[in-house]
């Protein structure tokens, strides 16, 4: 995949993710913590779960979004809305909460599912937009293969491919298979935040060359004056990583537990809707 001739994005900070245990169904790392709201915006957070049968019961979201990444075992959904569906490893799926919703993430019977899940945040024109899946299967995804490097497009776009999927926000997810010694490069519009997860490998990223091996998050420096920008990833060993970019909201984020808004007052109504059966 030749390289472009754009401005070259640097790494702001690389951190490993550590994983601890909760219980004994589930444990966890964050990869993006909660509480960096203007940082990280619009992503909310990112967490690196294990866990089994009975972790992730019914439980409520009002406000915003989660993409859910498979890694390992299999996963279903349900809803009180009558959705449902599994989730393979590759797969993802795209869940916009809106107005609210009760939904379930239950592992098979006797499976560990190994996942990523990051919260995206709704403008405050989308907070109340209605509940709806978006069940992005692996092998469906757009795909390009080249020069040792593999790539897959869950959403947005990458290398001349762009996903169907449905955004509010305009939100990249790129899962990147590349052998020892290639290179990637990825366009990244100028005024988006972004990251890149280590799911296996060694490689160097950004304008540096900033090393980053398993489990290694490493957050994209922000730009300026520039009408187009780029990231290059050099293989160190055979890696697979995640890309994500996104355009910034720019707007208040009070979030409670499940619930992600833009004033107190609509957290506090939240909840009493949530209390007040209103969830349907």
């Amino acid at each position: 995949m030749d390289k472009l001739q754009k401005n070259e994005r640097s790494i702001k900070f690389v951190k490993r993710v550590e994983i601890q245990k909760n219980s004994e169904t589930h444990s966890s790392g964050l990869v993006l913590e909660p509480g960096n709201w203007g940082e990280y915006d619009p992503f909310l957070l990112l967490a690196e779960d294990y866990f089994k049968r009975g972790t992730f019961p019914l439980h409520p979201h009002r406000g915003m979004e989660t993409f859910t990444y498979v890694i390992d075992g299999v996963l279903e959904h349900s809803d009180n809305q009558a959705g449902e569906g599994v989730l393979n490893p590759g797969d993802a799926q795209l869940m916009t909460a809106g107005k609210g919703v009760l939904h379930s993430e239950d592992p098979l019977e006797g499976e560990t599912v190994h996942s990523l899940q990051l919260w995206l945040n709704l403008p405050s024109g989308y907070k109340m937009t209605e509940p709806r899946y978006q069940n992005l299967v692996g092998e469906e995804m757009p795909t390009k293969e080249e020069h040792g490097v593999k790539i897959r497009v869950f959403s947005g776009r990458s290398n001349g491919l762009v996903a169907e999927t449905k955004n509010y926000i305009p939100f990249n997810m790129v899962e990147i298979t590349m052998e020892k010694g290639t290179n990637y490069i990825q366009d990244i519009p100028p005024a988006y935040n972004g990251f890149v997860y280590v799911l296996s490998g060694k490689a160097e990223v950004g304008e540096s060359g900033q090393m980053v091996q398993t489990r290694d998050v490493a957050l994209l420096d922000s730009v300026e004056d520039t009408t187009s920008s780029q990231l290059t990833i050099n293989a160190l060993e055979t890696s697979q990583l995640l890309f994500y970019a996104g355009k910034p909201i720019n707007e208040p984020v009070v979030a409670r537990g499940p619930f992600v808004m833009n004033t107190e007052e609509e957290i506090y109504q939240a909840f009493a809707d949530y209390r007040d059966g209103k969830f349907k």
